[in-house]
């Protein structure tokens, strides 16, 4: 085989869900993302809105299987070899579109201690894939790969998945408030897609083994520090590493897009939205790789209505963005198909 070794990683990421402009709804992915050289793939996929099969979301004894297949320890579910590396986040249907690979393994010349020989595995024919065959002419990814991993490292790389350590912690969420019907109507759009969230005064008397089921605490703006310092204490003394928002305004997708930025567990360095920020009339913005990006503002007007109005949606090249906003924008929301920042203008 001819393919230049590359290293291979594993890495927590996300696909941004959330109440998008009009009411729809994006569902929110937990996966665990390839890391080749030292970057996401997904990312050198370009506008790319896919998750791993590596998701937290599904049965344990389909993940397993879904390890075992990019161990080739278990048959590959397509023809020739084929993979699937990443596929929809919505439904995973291969008639939604899939990125396919062949995956196999060389003859190693030696065997560890462990019973298995020294062989690499190789990722090569990367295709986007929709039906049962694959067309490479067509639908190749002819500058992605080959790729060739040493076989110690992606083999004690995936096998940490089999050995317990995956995603799929830390998906619920506290939301703390005396607005009822606001939370009534955040923990409907969170659960709509896809994290369960509950209600409460405060976490008084809440079990430890319950509070470690959190992921973040959501603040309403009109909770004393009092009963906030109380909260942050019961998890301290559970020993829980949670996130805390402080909600920004009442404006139910703007509290979604602030708990998924606290929700994001995936490595900093490999994000590929980085930076958001609001400079006098303009809204800047700044990305890692080609993909799309979505800039929503919000305000709330002297009756207490929201208005919303988006001001970007387009595949944007790699750096810095920068894009009018409207008069009296007072918050920005900013996602790509893997993140999401919020961002706040003086008053």
């Amino acid at each position: 085989m001819s393919a230049e070794y590359a290293t291979f990683g594993l890495a927590p990421a996300m696909r941004a869900g959330g109440v998008l402009a009009g009411g729809d709804y994006q569902v929110h992915r937990e996966f665990v993302d390839f890391i080749v050289n030292g970057r996401p793939l997904l990312f050198q996929l370009a506008d790319l809105d896919a998750v791993s099969p590596l998701a937290s979301d599904i049965p344990p004894a389909i993940f397993t299987t879904h390890v075992r297949r990019l161990l080739l320890e278990a048959e590959a579910p397509l023809r020739d070899g084929r993979y699937v590396i990443y596929g929809c986040p919505e439904c995973e249907g291969l008639e939604c579109g899939a990125v396919t690979a062949v995956i196999e393994r060389t003859r190693g010349s030696a065997a560890g201690n462990d019973g298995a020989d020294d062989g690499d595995y190789v990722w090569r024919d990367f295709a986007w894939q929709t039906s049962e065959q694959a067309d490479l002419e067509l639908n190749g990814y002819h500058g992605i790969g080959p790729f060739r991993f040493r076989g110690g490292e992606y083999r004690a790389e995936l096998g940490r998945l089999l050995n317990g350590v995956a995603p799929g912690a830390g998906r619920r969420v506290l939301l703390i408030g005396a607005r009822v019907a606001l939370n009534a109507k955040l923990a409907a759009a969170l659960r709509t897609i896809g994290i369960g969230a509950e209600i409460a005064a405060d976490a008084a008397g809440v079990p430890a083994e319950e509070l470690r089921t959190y992921g973040a605490v959501a603040f309403g703006r009109e909770v004393p520090a009092q009963t906030r310092d109380a909260v942050r204490a019961s998890f301290d003394t559970a020993g829980v590493d949670v996130a805390f928002v402080d909600g920004l305004a009442p404006i139910v997708p703007l509290l979604v897009a602030q708990i998924e930025y606290a929700l994001d567990r995936s490595p900093l360095a490999q994000r590929r939205l980085t930076r958001l920020a609001v400079a006098g009339d303009s809204v800047v913005t700044e990305i890692t790789s080609t993909c799309r990006v979505r800039l929503t503002v919000y305000r709330v007007d002297r009756l207490y209505r929201t208005r919303v109005h988006e001001v970007l949606d387009e595949v944007l090249e790699p750096g810095e963005h920068r894009v009018a906003l409207p008069d009296r924008a007072r918050y920005v929301v900013a996602r790509t198909p893997d993140s999401v920042l919020v961002a706040s203008a003086s008053p």
